[in-house]
């Protein structure tokens, strides 16, 4: 009987913290796009106005739009690798990180916000590192 109780409280703990740490993590999906320089991937996350900001230019573009800018920007800029060195955010989520390319390092620094139960990126900025 106490083994059942115990074995329930476990369950019943980990249903109500599994929310709390899956809440605010960036979706893996768009990790492995980031990794891979798939401006397309990173792309099915945006929201459908982003605001970008890659090197010198910003600008408020569609999502298909933004998908362009991104692509031409991963041409000339190969993707080697992508980790994120910091993450957070309640209400939203943010990520910083580390791009290697062919021509040099960039920080990567993107805002996510959850609409209609799916977390788009709403801000997407890359400065050189």
């Amino acid at each position: 009987m106490k083994k059942q109780l115990g074995s329930l409280l476990f369950l019943v703990a980990w249903l109500v913290i599994l929310p709390v740490f899956a809440f605010g993590q960036i979706p893996q999906p768009l990790i492995s796009g980031l990794k891979s320089g798939d401006a397309k991937v990173i792309a099915a996350h945006f929201n459908e106005n982003i605001e970008l900001a890659i090197l010198d230019q910003e600008t408020v573009c569609s999502k298909a739009q933004g998908e362009q800018i991104l692509a031409d920007f991963l041409k000339q800029h190969r993707t080697l690798n992508f980790e994120i060195s910091h993450q957070g955010g309640n209400e939203s989520s943010y990520a910083i990180g580390k791009m290697t390319t062919s021509n040099g390092n960039f920080r990567i620094y993107f805002l996510i916000k959850s609409k209609e139960e799916k977390s788009l990126i709403v801000q997407l900025r890359i400065d050189k590192d």
